[in-house]
């Protein structure tokens, strides 16, 4: 049974309106003195735990129960950031020193992770590297100093195993933006809109929607394939984009001739998303935060778990249009967005794209990079049923930890292969590094550097990692239950 199938049998219609965070340059710019735009805390919070004695910080951040209403009279009950979910847009400036108290208010130890920011391990927020947690009703603070410039974001990196309440089925997650100070800053608005799946559920059908990139070059295809029955993995049918589905809340409302910056997250646990606006190109300028080599426009943006784009649109068809999800039953399910035209009125529209493959080598210029010191192969395996009802994940045979399997010399640059011999298309992250982009399923690309990449189903994906970053430096699929079930390694450094 494939997803689209389900959702027809199990799926609510979904009225057509929608809602976006909607953020105008001038806002951006009314931060406090250290660059950070903050959120306060909702009147009436509970106040203790406290946060350290002394000097103030420039961030605090409350993990606590939140209810979020992503269509009317329906809640999501979940655990969020300072009283919200996604959590409060984060304004840093690069180099700037910043110190950030995290509170924690509930009854589990939690991590925030700083994805795609160099910082130390011990920083990072990740148990595997160290990181020390965020006790239950306690508090921690933690100093950086922000970079690189770009769109990254922080969300919970706590291991949720069998428990669809923890690490990023919940709400904790949220934008950072690290500015540079040399943005041109050649739009009219600029938006941040964060791909969700709510309600997550275990089944053992067959619930991806990999195939809707198209099915390329499929090298590492077993001869043979796995016939015993799949295991138990998560699924939802419920989706938004920030808090609002698809029905409920505000347009975003632009003007003819406006050009609208759009920051992209795909902040799902569970899929790979594909969302387009009808009659409209994303013109796209950085993938994971990091300025692409060739600004090219595309129809569709694909986005793994963890991934972001940022891109313009001219807005040069009125109307009342629909920003969302390509497939019909996802999108019909909450993962849209109205965008309106001044004085445009009318039933929102979604015209299905033409063009529906998104090719990360469509960014990058001519290969030239340099030979590498060293090579490493990581093939990746999955094992149905092999963690009890839950399926498992093998890198080079075996499932997590890898002792002393990956060890990097610093300065040292290694070209990494990624063979994925399953049926699921994994985005890949290397904690506190980029790298660079060098083949994808046979076709060579340079110059776009990443810290997530998806590598396709029965597909190869290579990259150049350059260690830069001493430390233990966490590697894993960002689907929350694959990388609880093996799929992850820790790189260390000689």
């Amino acid at each position: 049974m494939k997803r689209r199938d389900f959702f027809k049998i199990g799926g609510t219609s979904i009225l057509q309106a929608g809602a976006g965070l909607l953020l105008a340059k001038q806002a951006a710019s009314q931060s406090n003195s250290q660059g950070i735009q903050l959120r306060p805390p909702t009147p009436g919070q509970n106040p203790n735990p406290s946060p350290p004695e002394g000097s103030s910080a420039d961030i605090t951040l409350r993990i606590a129960p939140v209810e979020v209403e992503i269509a009317p009279s329906r809640f999501i009950s979940t655990v969020g950031y300072n009283g919200t979910s996604p959590g409060p847009v984060l304004r840093m400036r690069e180099g700037k020193p910043v110190t950030v108290d995290v509170i924690n208010e509930t009854d589990a130890a939690e991590f925030v992770h700083w994805h795609g920011l160099f910082v130390p391990s011990e920083v990072d927020g990740a148990d595997e590297e160290g990181t020390p947690p965020v006790p239950p009703m306690g508090h921690r603070r933690f100093q950086f100093t922000p970079r690189p410039a770009g769109t990254r974001w922080y969300h919970s990196h706590a291991m949720a195993n069998g428990d669809l309440h923890r690490g990023t089925y919940t709400g904790q997650f949220g934008f950072v933006m690290i500015d540079s100070g040399s943005d041109p800053g050649h739009y009219d608005q600029e938006l941040f809109l964060a791909l969700r799946d709510w309600e997550p559920f275990y089944t053992d059908q067959n619930m991806d929607t990999d195939e809707l990139n198209g099915v390329g070059p499929t090298p590492e295809k077993p001869t043979v394939m796995d016939t015993r029955p799949n295991g138990l993995e998560a699924t939802s049918q419920t989706f938004t984009i920030n808090d609002k589905m698809l029905g409920f809340g505000n347009p975003i409302r632009v003007r003819s001739g406006s050009r609208v910056l759009v920051h992209l997250l795909n902040a799902s646990a569970i899929e790979n998303r594909m969302v387009s606006l009808p009659g409209h190109m994303f013109h796209v300028l950085a993938l994971d935060g990091n300025p692409v080599p060739t600004p090219a426009d595309t129809e569709v943006v694909m986005l793994g778990p963890g991934e972001r784009a940022d891109a313009y649109i001219e807005m040069n068809q009125p109307g009342v249009w629909i920003l969302g999800a390509t497939d019909d039953p996802t999108r019909n399910n909450g993962l849209g967005i109205v965008v309106e035209y001044e004085n445009q009125q009318g039933q929102p529209r979604f015209i299905a794209p033409k063009n529906t493959f998104f090719d990360y080598t469509a960014f990058g210029h001519a290969p030239n990079q340099p030979e590498p010191d060293h090579k490493i192969e990581m093939l990746f395996e999955k094992i149905p049923s092999g963690a009890g009802r839950f399926n498992l994940f093998n890198v080079n045979g075996k499932p997590y930890p890898h002792e002393d399997e990956f060890v990097l010399q610093q300065g040292a640059r290694y070209r990494i292969l990624f063979r994925n011999r399953t049926d699921d298309s994994h985005p890949l992250h290397i904690h506190r590094h980029l790298f660079e982009l060098v083949d994808v399923n046979g076709k060579p690309t340079g110059g776009l550097m990443k810290d997530t990449v998806i590598a396709p189903l029965y597909g190869r994906v290579t990259v150049d990692l350059v260690a830069d970053q001493p430390g233990l430096t966490l590697f894993h699929c960002h689907i929350q239950q694959h990388m609880d079930y093996g799929f992850k390694a820790l790189f260390r450094y000689s």
